[in-house]
Parts: structure tokens; sequence; C-alpha cells
């Protein structure tokens, strides 16, 4: 199942990147607006520089070269290049919005597994595809990183890595996201819930971490309450930063999905158990989702959620979720 192979997205920060970074929590009080320029996944950069990890990182994709030449995708020529050239290629049509390469991906991916090498040139486009405001593009880069680890979509490589999640601790990083990645290419997403949900609430804080990045990863309807719940109750500030996140910008959530928390993160505003930081992060959170710039004033987001267009009110409409 090729779990040897667990080579992923990854590059160390600089100083300066810290310290732009920095600047840029300060000037929006929301982690997530710079986390989410430099790192859309937190969850695939763990394995080439090991499961390490501190507050301060941040990641950033090299940028990506042109190729050395241009193959045209229906020719010939490009039938003969090899599955890693055809898989870079084709992975970088799709960053550019070419909408017959997403179309090659997904009709190529499973002859390329096994195939493949994590290249610091595949690393660069695969990390660019999941920063994609394009969620289709995000998907391809999810379906290559599978294909590149060797992992099949199929029940036995979600039992197989379910077992490694629970006798190898230190594999949980990489190990809880490429999970939340299978059930959201539609392998097992209920077992892939259920995993997920449990290591949320481990006592391990790095645990936690990576099971809320699997969680946005996996990005269906019933991850938001629980993304919710670490947002706000979390014990550790790096968790309840890494779900503000992943609610606002990072993972496979929808935009409407999105739209769905706003209530949620108004009723944080008469959660008195939060921290001032956490309360910057639920306004940062609402500035990022809905694109409105209304500052720190709990009342003007109520006012304007109230007034809101009502084609967006229907998403949301879920199960609330409680306050400490």
């Amino acid at each position: 199942m090729g779990m040897s192979q667990q080579q992923s997205i990854a590059s160390q920060p600089t100083g300066g990147d810290k310290s732009a970074c920095s600047s840029q929590l300060r000037r929006y009080a929301m982690p997530c607006l710079a986390l989410a320029a430099v790192s859309t996944f937190a969850g695939f950069v763990v394995a080439r520089h090991g499961t390490k990890w501190s507050a301060s990182d941040a990641l950033q994709a090299a940028p990506v070269s042109e190729p050395v030449d241009s193959v045209n995708i229906d020719s010939a020529a490009f039938a003969r290049l090899e599955p890693q050239q055809q898989a870079e290629r084709l992975l970088e049509r799709a960053i550019q919005r070419d909408p017959d390469a997403l179309e090659k991906i997904g009709l190529k991916v499973d002859v390329w597994r096994g195939h493949l090498q994590n290249t610091d040139r595949l690393f660069d486009l695969v990390h660019t595809a999941l920063n994609s405001d394009d969620l289709r593009v995000r998907g391809a880069a999810l379906e290559i990183d599978l294909a590149a680890n060797n992992l099949s979509k199929s029940s036995e490589t979600v039992t197989g890595l379910v077992r490694q999640l629970r006798d190898e601790p230190d594999q949980r990083p990489w190990g809880l996201s490429r999970l939340g990645a299978l059930g959201n290419r539609g392998v097992e997403p209920k077992i892939v819930l259920a995993q997920l949900l449990t290591y949320a609430h481990d006592h391990n804080e790095q645990t936690r971490f990576w099971a809320v990045e699997g969680l946005a990863i996996l990005g269906s309807d019933n991850v938001i309450d629980p993304l919710l719940d670490r947002f706000a109750h979390d014990p550790s500030p790096r968790v309840r930063q890494r779900a503000a996140c992943n609610l606002a910008q990072d993972g496979m959530l929808s935009k409407e999905q999105r739209l769905a928390t706003v209530p949620h993160l108004l009723n944080f505003f008469d959660d008195d158990a939060l921290d001032s930081t956490t309360r910057s992060w639920v306004y940062g959170a609402l500035r990022v989702i809905t694109g409105q710039a209304l500052g720190n004033d709990a009342d003007a987001w109520r006012r304007w959620w109230a007034t809101h267009d009502a084609r967006h009110k229907p998403y949301a409409r879920r199960k609330g979720t409680l306050l400490a």
C-alpha cells in the first residue's frame, strides 16, 4: 500500500517569512489571513522534515517554474511522456484553470499510482494547487498526492491507515491528513469521520492538530460542527487557530459550507470563556468568509447578517454548537 513512501508537501520557513507572517498577524488579528497565503493544507507538509512543528511555523511553496517545453495534452507526444511528466504537466495546467487538464487527471491518476515520485517539482505543484481558490484544482492535488504516495482509493487503504494511526503515533500527522483525503475522494467517509472525531479529542496536542486538518480535508457537512467545537473549546491555541483557518479558507469546504458557520461564529461572541485572541480569530474568520470589513464590532456583524441576502440563510440552518 506504499506506507513507507511518506514523503509530503513541505518547505521550511526562513526568518524573513516568519517576520512577514507576524506582521500580517498583527495587522489582521487573524492568523489564517497570513497562513492561508502560504499554506492551505498543513497536513501535507510533515514528512520531508519529520513531524516536529511549532506555533511559529509558516510554510510556503516555492514558485512553480515554467515547463521546459510545452506538449499538447491531446497529442501523441504527450502520450509518450513518462507518468511523472504527464502528472506534472497536467497539474500545472489545472492550476491555470484548464478544464481539459482536470478531466485528464481524473482519467489517468489511477494509472499513475505507483509510478510517481515526490520530486521537488511535483512537491511545488501540489502545494500550489492546494492553495487554489478552485476546489476542483485542490481535489486534483489530493488525487495526485495520494497517487504519489501509492495509496489506492480503497477500503483496504483506509483500514491500513486506521491501523497505522493506532500502532504508530509518530506517523499520525501523515496518516490523519491522508485519511481525510481518502474520505474526501469518497472512500469510506463514515469510517474516516469517526476516526478523525476520535483523534480530534486525543490527549496529545499534535494529534488533535492533525485531526482538525484531516477534518478540513474531508470537507463534508459533518465536519463543520466539530471544527467549530475545536475552534471554541480546544485547550491549545495552536489547534484553535488551525480550526479557525480551516473554517475560513483552508481545506475542502465550499463557500456555502463556510457561510453556514456564520451564525455559529456570531454566537461565539456570547461565550465569555473565549479569550481575547480566540475572539479576534472569530472576527478574522468572519472577514475571510464573507469578504466584509466590519472590524471587531459584534453588533455590526449581527446587523449585517440579519440583513444579508436571504439566499445564503438556508445553509445556516444547522444543528447548534454548544457553548462552554
